[in-house]
């Protein structure tokens, strides 16, 4: 990457991070329901139009880590060290999803995706697409066969656990449980993985 191609990223990167945080804070502020696109993007000092170049639709705006999520799941696949099991890799990706999000900080937002009808439906649609693009990764990964059923199956498993640390009363211990199960389904159907399955807290 070149240095004008470099400064025009970081660019672009400030820029959607500040319509973000200043969607946010009127939403925090005033209600999702009571601000319109045209007046955060008035506030962000941007064009309606460089908004949606950034954010498909005004829910985006409250997920504005959403692509950063779908990548870490990515992530947590492909990157992972040729010896490790896919199943420990991935608890350990969801744990770190969930600390981000029961975070005292995140409080707040949570709140206003739990309260907001159109929040919460876009949340359930992007868990969808996420367990769409981890399922994917997974059965090109494998080494070895396993039916596409069986990638989707542990691929919406792994984001249900997700959903279910961050409403739990204690979420890593939460994780770790729904992980337990994840992990026996996942070696009645990968022969490869028993005898590694983990027991890592």
């Amino acid at each position: 990457m070149n240095e004008q191609t470099g400064r025009r990223e970081r660019k672009k990167a400030a820029t959607r991070r500040k319509i973000a945080d200043t969607a946010l804070r009127l939403f925090l502020e005033r209600g999702y329901d009571e601000v319109g696109i045209r007046e955060v993007a008035a506030e962000a000092d941007v064009a309606v139009t460089t908004l949606f170049s950034h954010f498909p639709s005004k829910e985006a705006l409250v997920f504005e880590q959403d692509s950063g999520f779908e990548r870490g799941l990515v992530q947590a696949v492909t990157d992972r060290h040729p010896d490790e099991p896919l199943v420990p890799a991935l608890r350990r990706q969801i744990r770190d999803m969930v600390r981000h999000c029961t975070a005292p900080e995140a409080a707040p937002v949570q709140h206003l995706i739990n309260t907001t009808p159109a929040l919460r439906q876009y949340e359930e649609s992007m868990r969808l697409r996420h367990a769409k693009s981890l399922a994917a990764v997974i059965a090109a990964d494998l080494r070895a066969p396993v039916t596409l059923t069986a990638c989707r199956t542990i691929a919406r498993f792994s984001i249900d656990a997700y959903t279910l640390a961050r409403d739990s009363e204690d979420p890593e211990v939460a994780v770790d449980e729904v992980f337990r199960m994840i992990d026996a389904a996942w070696a009645s159907v990968h022969p490869a993985s028993l005898g590694r399955r983990s027991a890592e807290s």
